[in-house]
């Protein structure tokens, strides 16, 4: 199941940007006196348990859900636990942009909000973000980059359009299946791409929750 993680991650890095994994360490235990034979065979069991629950903790869909406001970026969302950080340039019709990414596992997802700098907040502009990350999205599972438009909900209230997908096919060189849920919303000289991307459909209370929570200052 780590495997399946790191595989969702290593997709969502050709969708946008490198997003570092978090290490797994076993716990020191204290140190207990006996005899060879009998340390062989409870080192064993040990071992085996511990494999046992690393697995299912992988597995278990544990969603510690956080408000978090990105008052740099312009934004607030819930994330099912704590995200990490990451920027890259990206070259969008051969102009180059900054994109900063949160990110977050949970449930066998990753759930991130992408925001892209753009030079100026001209329609064109904004448009060619848009149609760059809706493109990104759809071709790694390779898929129709269908979209419908979605209103995207204002902290300060109110609502601005933008667009919703879902697409599902096989990623990566072992062609493994994954579904890809997101919103695409233009304001100002900001482009967000907020998205999950998981290995199999998630209940919909949990996709509902993340794009629900996302607002725009």
């Amino acid at each position: 199941m780590l495997q399946t993680v790191r595989r969702i991650c290593r997709l969502v890095t050709r969708v946008s940007c490198h997003f570092p994994l978090i290490n797994r360490l076993p716990a020191r235990g204290a140190g207990v006196v006996m005899r060879p034979g009998r340390a062989r065979t409870v080192l064993g069991s040990a071992t085996a348990a511990l494999a046992l629950g690393v697995a299912l903790s992988a597995c278990s869909p544990t969603f510690d859900w956080r408000t978090v406001m990105n008052n740099d970026k312009g934004y607030t969302v819930d994330f099912p636990a704590k995200p990490g950080n990451d920027q890259r340039a990206v070259q969008i019709d051969g102009t180059p942009m900054q994109m900063a990414m949160q990110t977050a596992e949970a449930g066998n997802a990753v759930f991130a909000v992408g925001t892209v700098m753009l030079p100026d907040d001209s329609d064109a502009t904004q448009r060619a973000a848009l149609n760059f990350l809706r493109a990104g999205l759809a071709r790694n599972v390779g898929a129709t980059p269908d979209a419908h438009a979605v209103q995207i909900p204002l902290a300060a209230g109110g609502k601005t359009s933008g667009l919703e997908m879902t697409v599902s096919g096989a990623a990566g060189a072992k062609h493994e299946p994954r579904t890809v849920y997101a919103r695409l919303v233009a304001r100002g000289r900001h482009v967000y791409q907020a998205a999950i991307i998981a290995d199999q459909p998630l209940p919909q209370d949990q996709v509902d929750q993340f794009f629900s929570s996302f607002q725009l200052y």
